[in-house]
């Protein structure tokens, strides 16, 4: 973790920001590929502002499954942990060019289920902690 990582609330403002990205409007030149990343970004950033309201370190990582490994174990996320870790693909593969499955439709609005789900529930977390 950086020296001053910032507050858990300024990690839950930028993950909300990604969100909003995340569900812009595809058009002709948006590639839902970087739709999907934003997705990732929320989630990543969610997990990061809990790991700082509970004082955990954590590695400079883009990897959710790393993240997840180390929420306290009374946290309960609203979503399974294997399904969540599952949008690391969207972390470095969706943003290039290169021999990869394009995104689907479900894929996509599923990812920004995740998303959206994990934002609402970090904002609640942080209520709750007294950090909001």
């Amino acid at each position: 973790m950086p020296p001053d990582p910032g507050s858990p609330a300024d990690w839950l403002r930028f993950a909300q920001s990604d969100l909003k990205l995340a569900q812009t409007p595809l058009q002709n030149e948006i590639l839902v590929e970087n739709l999907c990343f934003h997705t990732q970004q929320a989630v990543e950033k969610c997990l990061k502002a809990i790991l700082i309201a509970e004082n955990i370190p954590f590695p400079r990582t883009h990897n959710l499954k790393i993240l997840l490994d180390l929420l306290p174990k009374g946290v309960s996320l609203p979503v399974a942990p294997s399904t969540v870790a599952e949008l690391t693909d969207f972390a470095v593969s969706a943003r290039y060019p290169g021999h990869y499955e394009p995104v689907t439709d479900e894929e996509y609005t599923n990812a920004v289920e995740i998303a959206r789900t994990l934002v609402s529930w970090t904002e609640a977390y942080l209520k709750d902690c007294g950090l909001l």
